[in-house]
């Protein structure tokens, strides 16, 4: 009770007693980078058009991602907003999980995803992989987009590292906890991120069935596994590890239902400070074990004696009980 409620005044939910003993347990903390490690709130950075202007580039992506809750999707419709552009209207559109999206236009087919999806459908020069390449060195996304056949340009995002994620990461590694990170982005996106982070293991390109495979490799190793997200594809991998923890605020209804602990306001700072309660209230759990065990053997012992007379024996019950509610009191003190 004192654990729970040392948790709700930090922004902590531990949804029930075995996901709290279970937090403190913690191994490895995988986590997500979108809206975990970052912001969540990526930027448009480049606009490079092929044979087209910016703003119709723009537009043809507008009109897909629109219909995107994608966190990227988001950058692209803010900055067609700000250019007050208004999107073709489309139909049959469709999402790829992980990979791209597209919709009909005019008897054309807008599709718009990774390099590595479009790379499937068309082929593409060396000069442009390698302004993909570069944008993507620097921490950035290139998203493609086509028209039918024809190649219509690259729009780079940028997501934003959270100011306390650096040192989320660092007091989690302290406590001598592994911290990875899975990403659907591409490798050197996550790489930057990676190396800027310090993390002891990146893996990127992962649709979240392969995130759960990861997650599965980190169990059958006979780690403690928790992890970390958001989006509504986490859901299956916040179920599959030994804890599941969802972002509350920016998080979606499916994977906050999904998850065993929910951070309220989206910091990944209170991870550290949810694991410290959980370690801190099982330490003094199994302090009030022994202590009650000690003291009823004591007992025990003085009785078969014939020293213990009937004083002790409601020492034994009653001063016990409130020997471990007093020591129970101590996880109040400051994490």
């Amino acid at each position: 009770m004192v654990g729970n409620g040392m948790g709700a005044r930090k922004g902590i939910l531990f949804k029930t007693a075995a996901s709290l003993e279970e937090a403190g347990k913690t191994q490895i903390a995988v986590l997500d980078k979108t809206g975990t490690i970052t912001k969540g709130e990526p930027k448009v950075t480049d606009i490079i058009p092929f044979e087209i202007t910016e703003n119709e580039l723009l537009k043809y992506a507008y009109s897909i991602e629109v219909k995107s809750e994608h966190p990227l999707a988001k950058a692209i419709i803010v900055k067609a907003e700000e250019l007050s552009l208004n999107p073709y209207e489309v139909t049959d559109f469709k999402a790829e999980s992980g990979s791209g999206l597209s919709a009909e236009y005019n008897g054309k087919r807008i599709i718009g995803g990774s390099k590595k999806y479009i790379s499937s459908i068309i082929g593409i020069s060396n000069d442009i992989l390698s302004k993909a390449d570069k944008l993507s060195e620097e921490g950035k996304t290139p998203l493609f987009f086509m028209l039918d056949n024809k190649l219509l340009g690259i729009i780079a995002v940028a997501d934003v590292i959270k100011e306390e994620s650096p040192q989320a990461i660092k007091q989690l590694q302290n406590m001598g906890i592994k911290v990875v990170m899975l990403t659907g982005d591409n490798e050197r996106v996550a790489e930057a991120v990676g190396k800027q982070l310090g993390l002891s293991a990146v893996h990127a390109k992962l649709l979240p069935s392969q995130k759960v495979e990861r997650v599965e490799e980190l169990l059958g190793e006979g780690n403690k596994v928790a992890f970390v997200g958001d989006g509504i594809n986490d859901a299956p991998v916040l179920t599959r590890a030994d804890v599941g923890i969802a972002m509350g605020a920016m998080g979606s209804d499916a994977a906050i239902e999904s998850a065993d602990i929910v951070l309220m306001d989206d910091k990944i700072s209170k991870l550290p400070t949810a694991i410290k309660i959980a370690r801190k209230t099982m330490r003094i759990v199994n302090e009030n074990i022994w202590i009650a065990l000690a003291v009823k053997v004591i007992i025990l012992v003085l009785s078969a004696f014939g020293i213990a007379d009937m004083w002790i024996a409601v020492f034994g019950d009653v001063g016990v009980l409130i020997l471990a509610v007093l020591n129970a009191m101590r996880a109040m003190l400051k994490i």
